[in-house]
C-alpha cells in the first residue's frame, strides 16, 4: 500500500532517457560542445555525425532532397559523445582527470522539492572536458547497464524525495460591502500584486573551459527570470462579483426605504398582535368584570326640555290621599300661592265629604293635612288649604286661549299612587266637548267641559295634576281619559291609557279656584232655557216644557230678553256649529257669567240670529 503516497514508477520500468541531444531538458544536455575525435565510434542509431567546426560550435548538417513535397527536415540536435565510462559511479562523485589530484568540492545547498515541478537538474563538473583521445583504455571499459537516471531516484528500499502537503488555507470572514481591506500578512497576496521573489540559495556553478561560450536557457532567451513551479495553493485569490461603491444619494434612499418597510411592518404586526390581544381578553377576560361608567355630570339640563321642565315643576306638585266614611282615592293637585291654596279636580276630594280627611304628600317627601275650602261639580274643580307649611312653590299660570295643537307638553301626576310621575305628549286637540260624572242620576253631579286634548299619557291617579307648556307653565288640569272600553269617568277608568287625555282649560279653572277661594262657590254662566235632551237631530232644541211642567223658557231670563221660543233649535254659538245639548251646554260654560253670545236660530224651517247676555247661576 502506498499509505495515501504518490506512487512513482520503478527505476527499472522508467523508459531510458535518451541522451544523444533530442531532450529540450537543460539537465542532460552537455554543458558545452566538446572536439570529437575522428576516431570516434558512429552513433549508435546509424546517422551521419556532424563534425565540429572550428569556433567550437556544431555544425549544421547538410539538407536533404529525399522528403516529400510539403515536409520540411526537423533541425538535427547536436550528437552527443558516450562519456558514460567517465561519469562517477556513485552519484555525487566528482569526475577528476586521470592522474590529477582530487580538489574538494564544495557541498551543494539541498534544494526544497516542489510538487508539481521540473525534475533536479544533474550538476556536471567544472573544469576542461576530457577527450576521447585522453581517456585511457575508452575502448575497453564495460558500458553501464543504464544511463544515469537524470531524476535522481534512490535506490530500491530507501526513502524518495515526497513533497511535503501543501498548508491548509482557512478562509477569512468576508468583511461588509465597500470595506477596504487591509494589506495581507503573509499568504496569497491579492490579484495583480506581485508576489515575494523566491529565496534562491546560491551554490557553485559549473565553470565552462577557456574559450568556450556556455548554453544559454531553453529558448535562446538571455536574462530571463527563472521559471518559477506552479503551486496550486499559493495562487493569488480573486474577489468574484465585487460592485461598485454605491453612491450616498443611494444608500439614503435604501435606507429611507427600509426604514419605510420597517415601520409598516411593525405597525401590521402591533395591530394583529393588538386585535388578538383584545379579542382573547374580551372573550376570555382577565379576572375581576370592571364595567366602564361615564363620569358624573352636571344634574342641569335646558329649561325648555322635559327635565328642566320635570325639574321646575316638580316642586309644586302634591299627591292628595283621600279617606273618608265609605271610600277614598289618590289625586294629584298643584300649589296655587303661597297661602297654602292647593288645585285639584272635585271627584278626587269627593269621598271625603263633610267628615272625610285629605292628606298632602309633597314632592320631598313632606306630608301635611288639608281642608276643603270649595268645590263645583260642574266644572269638576276643587280647592284645598294647607296651614303651617314653609316653602311652597306655586307653579306659575298660563294662558289657554294661546294653545295651538301640536304644542308640546307634559302631565305631571302619581298614576295608581306613582308619585312625581312625569309624562309627555303634544296637543292634539282644543274645545273638545266632554261630560263626566253622572252617577247620581238626576245630572247635578254632570260635568261639562270645553276640554284640551293630549296624547301625553294620563292614568288614574293624575287627575287634577297639572298639564304644563315648554315654558313649565300651567295651561290645563288633567281630568279625564278615554278608556279601551269606551267609557269616560272622572279619573278615567283602570284600564289606563290609550293616548286620549282629557284637561280642562287654565282660565276657566282659574276663574272657578277664585270664586271657590273668594265665596266657597263658583257661578255657572247660563242662557235661562231648558233643552230637549231627547232630541236627536243636529242642533240643541229647545224643550216644549220645563221642570215640573213650567215654561222652557224662564221669564225675564237671558233666553226671554233674545226672543227664544220653545221648539226653537241653535245650531250655531258664535259661528261654531253646535250638533247637541250637551255641546251647547259645554260652549256656554266655556264663558264667564255676562258674556255676550251670537246664536243661529232655525225656526220654522228658517235661521235667525240672535244676540244673548249670559246670565249666573250659583252652584248648590
Amino acid at each position: 500500500m502506498d499509505d495515501g503516497k504518490p506512487t512513482k514508477a520503478n527505476w527499472w520500468s522508467r523508459p531510458r532517457p535518451d541522451t544523444r541531444g533530442t531532450s529540450d531538458d537543460p539537465a542532460v544536455q552537455p554543458p558545452h560542445p566538446v572536439d570529437v575525435p575522428p576516431d570516434a565510434p558512429a552513433p549508435r542509431d546509424g546517422t551521419a555525425e556532424v563534425p565540429a567546426q572550428s569556433d567550437g560550435t556544431w555544425a549544421e548538417p547538410a539538407h536533404r532532397t529525399d522528403l516529400p513535397s510539403g515536409q520540411t527536415q526537423a533541425p538535427a540536435a547536436p550528437a552527443v559523445p558516450d562519456r558514460s565510462a567517465e561519469v562517477p559511479s556513485q552519484p555525487g562523485e566528482a569526475w577528476t582527470e586521470p592522474g590529477a589530484q582530487p580538489q574538494p568540492q564544495p557541498q551543494p545547498q539541498p534544494q526544497p522539492q516542489q510538487s508539481g515541478g521540473p525534475a533536479p537538474s544533474v550538476a556536471y563538473p567544472s573544469g576542461p572536458v576530457p577527450s576521447a583521445a585522453q581517456e585511457p583504455g575508452a575502448g575497453e571499459r564495460p558500458r553501464p547497464l543504464h544511463d544515469p537516471d537524470p531524476y535522481s531516484t534512490p535506490p530500491y528500499g530507501e526513502p524518495g524525495p515526497w513533497a511535503p502537503a501543501p498548508p491548509v488555507q482557512h478562509p477569512a470572514a468576508t468583511p461588509a460591502h465597500g470595506t477596504q481591506l487591509p494589506p495581507p500578512h503573509g499568504g496569497t497576496p491579492p490579484h495583480g500584486t506581485p508576489g515575494p521573489t523566491p529565496h534562491v540559495s546560491q551554490q557553485p556553478q559549473p565553470q565552462a573551459p577557456h574559450g568556450v561560450t556556455p548554453p544559454g536557457p531553453p529558448g535562446g532567451a538571455q536574462g530571463a527570470a527563472p521559471r518559477q513551479p506552479y503551486d496550486p495553493w499559493n495562487a493569488p485569490l480573486q474577489q468574484v462579483g465585487s460592485l461598485p461603491p454605491e453612491t450616498r444619494e443611494k444608500r439614503d434612499r435604501r435606507g429611507r426605504r427600509v426604514l419605510f418597510i420597517g415601520v409598516a411592518v411593525i405597525a401590521l404586526l402591533s395591530g394583529l398582535i393588538g386585535g388578538a390581544t383584545g379579542a382573547y381578553l374580551e372573550r376570555n377576560g382577565t379576572g375581576d368584570v370592571e364595567l366602564r361608567q361615564s363620569d358624573v355630570e352636571s344634574a342641569d339640563r335646558p329649561k325648555g326640555s322635559v327635565a328642566g321642565i320635570a325639574a321646575s315643576t316638580l316642586p309644586g306638585v302634591v299627591t292628595l290621599h283621600v279617606s273618608g266614611d265609605s271610600a277614598q282615592g289618590t289625586g294629584t293637585g298643584f300649589v296655587l300661592d303661597g297661602k297654602g291654596h292647593i288645585l285639584t279636580n272635585n271627584h278626587v276630594v269627593e269621598p271625603a265629604g263633610t267628615g272625610g280627611e285629605v292628606t298632602v304628600t309633597f314632592s320631598g317627601g313632606e306630608t301635611a293635612k288639608a281642608e276643603v275650602i270649595g268645590r263645583d261639580s260642574g266644572y269638576d274643580l276643587a280647592v284645598v288649604k294647607v296651614s303651617g307649611v314653609r316653602g311652597l312653590k306655586p307653579l306659575p299660570l298660563g294662558n289657554s286661549e294661546n294653545v295651538q295643537v301640536g304644542d308640546a307638553v307634559v302631565a305631571i301626576g302619581a298614576p295608581f299612587d306613582l308619585e312625581n310621575t312625569v309624562t309627555s305628549g303634544i296637543i292634539s286637540a282644543k274645545e273638545r266637548p266632554i261630560t263626566a260624572g253622572g252617577e247620581k242620576g238626576d245630572g247635578s253631579d254632570i260635568s261639562y267641559v270645553d276640554a284640551l286634548q293630549t296624547d301625553a299619557p294620563i292614568n288614574p291617579g293624575n287627575s287634577g295634576g297639572p298639564l304644563v307648556d315648554s315654558k313649565a307653565r300651567v295651561i290645563g288640569i288633567n281630568s279625564a281619559i278615554r278608556s279601551a272600553d269606551d267609557s269616560s269617568e272622572p279619573g278615567g277608568g283602570q284600564a289606563g291609557s290609550i293616548g286620549l287625555g282629557f284637561a280642562i282649560p287654565i282660565n276657566q279653572g282659574k276663574r272657578v279656584a277664585e270664586e271657590l277661594i273668594n265665596f266657597g262657590r263658583a257661578t255657572h254662566p247660563v242662557i235661562g232655557v231648558t233643552l230637549d235632551t231627547e232630541f236627536n237631530g243636529d242642533g240643541a232644541r229647545i224643550a216644549d216644557k220645563g221642570r215640573n211642567g213650567g215654561p222652557s223658557v224662564n221669564k225675564n231670563g237671558p233666553g226671554d230678553k233674545a226672543g227664544l221660543k220653545p221648539g226653537d233649535v241653535i245650531t250655531e254659538v258664535d259661528g261654531r256649529a253646535v250638533h247637541s245639548s250637551d255641546e251647547l251646554i259645554v260652549k256656554v260654560r266655556a264663558h264667564r257669567p255676562k258674556d255676550s253670545l251670537r246664536l243661529t236660530v232655525e225656526r220654522d224651517g228658517a235661521d235667525r240670529e240672535v244676540t244673548l247676555v249670559l246670565g249666573s247661576a250659583s252652584s248648590g
